[in-house]
Parts: C-alpha cells; structure tokens; sequence
C-alpha cells in the first residue's frame, strides 16, 4: 500500500490596519489626494514585501468596504432621511442637492454640515450623517458633485470628477449649504461643522 502524502495549503493571512507598514500607508496617502488611481495603487503596492506578506495584501486592507462599514440603516426607527435640493448663488451650477437626515424625536435640533471628502458624497458620509441624527441632530451632508451627476458609485472616478469641478465655486456650494441648514425650519439655529479630507479644509473655508 501506497504512502499517503499530506498536502499543506496556504493562504494570505487577513490583515487589519495596525499590522500596515508604513510605505503601504504613504502610497494610500497618494491614492487618497487624487495622486494615482487604483490600479497603480495597487500595482505598486504589489511591489513591496513586508516580514513576508505581500503589500498587495496589506493596500487591499485599506480599501474601503462602504457596506460592512454602514453602522445606521437608513431604516433605522431613530432617523428620516432623504435628498434635498436647494439653491446654491454663486456655486457650480446654481442648485445643489445634499442628505437630509433628522431625528424622528420632535424637534427643532442642533444642526451639523457632515462634508465629504475629494470623491464626492459616498455611502461612507451618509452613514456619517445618519449617525448624528441618531444621536439627535439635523444633519446635511451636501453632494458637491451633483452638478456633475453626484457621486459615480466608485471613489476613483468620485476624484477625477471633484477635481473637473471649479474650486472656489466649489467652497460656495458648501457654504450655501451651511446656510440652507442654518435656516432650516427644523435647526435651532445651532450649527456645526465636520469634514473629511477635502471637507475639512472646507470646514475652515465656512469659519
């Protein structure tokens, strides 16, 4: 009879964010201001080896995964939300649309401008937003790409299309949506700001 042979099979471990070296966190930093797309993001990273893993491996754990992030279903009891439009004097095409997201408690509320990064207004900053208005506040998170068509559905053309967009009337976009929420019939005519990446520049640009 035959000797059996045992087969060993190995797979790439699953990394998280803390075991990431450095130089794959330097080439994200890249890929995230608009300064590569995916595919070289990813091709470069594919390059580095680190205490033997691949840093295809370690990049792939920074991609976001927007569904497995979602911490508040738009469902959730505690909130409505829906897409607003409104005018925007001044800002790159005149109107702008964000998400609306309240409180279902009876109101009037704090308000926040939740303003998203360089790739436009993505299910991460919705979540964002819904997330206040569990907490109980009335959350605008502005979509600076609606007059392109709003978010594509994927961060690398998001960027290519904030980008294509004029900056200055970019910024008034943002400050007018400050203003539509500061108005609003549900603020108590407290407001804040939050922003991401670009956003938080943005953030300064309304102070």
């Amino acid at each position: 009879m035959g000797s059996r042979t045992e087969l060993t099979f190995y797979t790439e471990p699953t990394m998280t964010q803390t075991d990431i070296d450095k130089k794959i966190y330097d080439l994200y930093d890249e890929y995230c201001h608009g300064f590569m797309d995916r595919r070289e993001f990813l091709s470069r990273a594919g390059t580095i080896t680190i205490a033997g893993t691949s840093g295809l491996v370690l990049a792939q754990a920074l991609l976001p995964s927007y569904a497995e992030a979602q911490t508040i279903s738009f469902t959730d009891e505690r909130i409505k939300a829906n897409y607003v439009e409104y005018e925007s004097p001044g800002g790159s095409s005149g109107k702008m649309r964000g998400y609306l997201v309240q409180p279902t408690s009876a109101g009037p509320y704090p308000a926040v401008v939740v303003i998203h990064e360089n790739r436009g207004l993505n299910p991460y900053i919705e979540d964002v937003a819904r997330r206040l208005a569990a907490d109980g506040f009335l959350a605008l998170a502005p979509d600076g790409l609606f007059p392109v068509g709003g978010y594509p559905g994927n961060d690398d053309d998001g960027r290519t299309l904030q980008k294509s967009l004029d900056q200055g009337m970019l910024k008034l976009d943002m400050l007018n949506s400050a203003k539509f929420l500061n108005m609003h019939k549900l603020s108590s005519g407290k407001l804040g700001a939050v922003g991401f990446c670009w956003g938080g520049g943005a953030v300064n640009y309304l102070a």
